[in-house]
């Protein structure tokens, strides 16, 4: 069975790793993907239900594939 707070800390945590491999901020990343800093930290950190349209404009702004936050 699928637990989606445990898929949303799994996608959080993939989110950060890639955005700190990039040599990004969080601040950087925020303006990238055009979303408040606060918010995006939120994200990472595993406490925001992201929707499908945030995750694209996030994997947009890490120039990754949605498929490598999921797999």
């Amino acid at each position: 069975m699928i637990q989606y707070e445990i898929e949303i800390v799994r996608i959080a945590q993939a989110i950060k790793h890639i955005r700190t491999e990039k040599g990004l901020s969080v601040q950087e990343l925020a303006y990238r993907c055009n979303i408040e800093r606060s918010n995006l930290s939120r994200i990472e950190a595993g406490r925001s239900n992201m929707t499908i349209k945030t995750l694209c404009i996030i994997c947009n702004a890490l120039e990754i594939q949605l498929v490598n936050l999921l797999g």
